[in-house]
């Protein structure tokens, strides 16, 4: 007699685990009205698991930003002196939005979410903001010594989140559909032009 049963699913890892109960909770109960008492309970773990992977309820709504921030830092850091500064911080912004576009539903889930509370407007923009600064402290380095360098590394990181911040809203609000990449290579356009 030959068994022909599947192999049981893979569980997800914890991290994983504990954004998906969190988010579904949020959905099911609001996110106010959720604990992490609650988030841990669903995804089957102890607090302490809860808090090693997050520093508070509001972290787990960002599960991504902090790879996605180191990431993009150390690409800038690898930008030697014959990368072109403003494409270079070009290229990380496209780094930001394909964090977001790997997984559009999760993506459009958090952006509805984000509108809902304002708590967790006012933590992604502090993380909108940390994005900003690296962009900013790497062209600041690159143009050291220049009359405005600073001025101008300033102007151009927030000009890049700007652009960013259109296209990746504008295709957050359409649910996820249609060509994000091509939206944002439009908005950098604007950038790439001024500077």
């Amino acid at each position: 007699m030959s068994s022909s049963s599947a192999a049981p699913a893979a569980k997800p890892p914890m991290r994983d685990a504990l954004v998906a109960a969190a988010f579904r909770l949020f959905s099911e109960h609001g996110y106010e009205q959720t604990t992490v008492d609650d988030i841990v309970a669903l995804a089957g773990v102890g607090r302490r698991s809860f808090f090693r992977y997050f520093p508070a309820k509001e972290d787990v709504v960002f599960p991504d930003h902090e790879r996605c921030l180191a990431d993009m830092t150390a690409f800038l850091a690898t930008g030697g002196e014959e990368c072109e500064p403003v494409r270079r911080v070009c290229d990380s912004a496209r780094m930001v939005l394909h964090m977001y576009a790997e997984n559009p539903a999760f993506s459009v889930q958090r952006y509805r979410l984000t509108r809902k509370v304002a708590g967790l407007r006012a933590s992604e923009l502090s993380v909108v903001r940390r994005y900003e600064r690296a962009m900013a402290g790497y062209l600041r380095g690159r143009f050291a010594g220049r009359p405005d360098g600073t001025l101008r590394a300033d102007v151009i990181a927030a000009a890049v989140v700007a652009a960013h911040n259109n296209a990746l809203r504008s295709w957050l609000r359409s649910d996820g559909r249609g060509d994000a990449v091509a939206a944002l290579d439009h908005a950098l356009g604007y950038v790439q032009r001024e500077f």
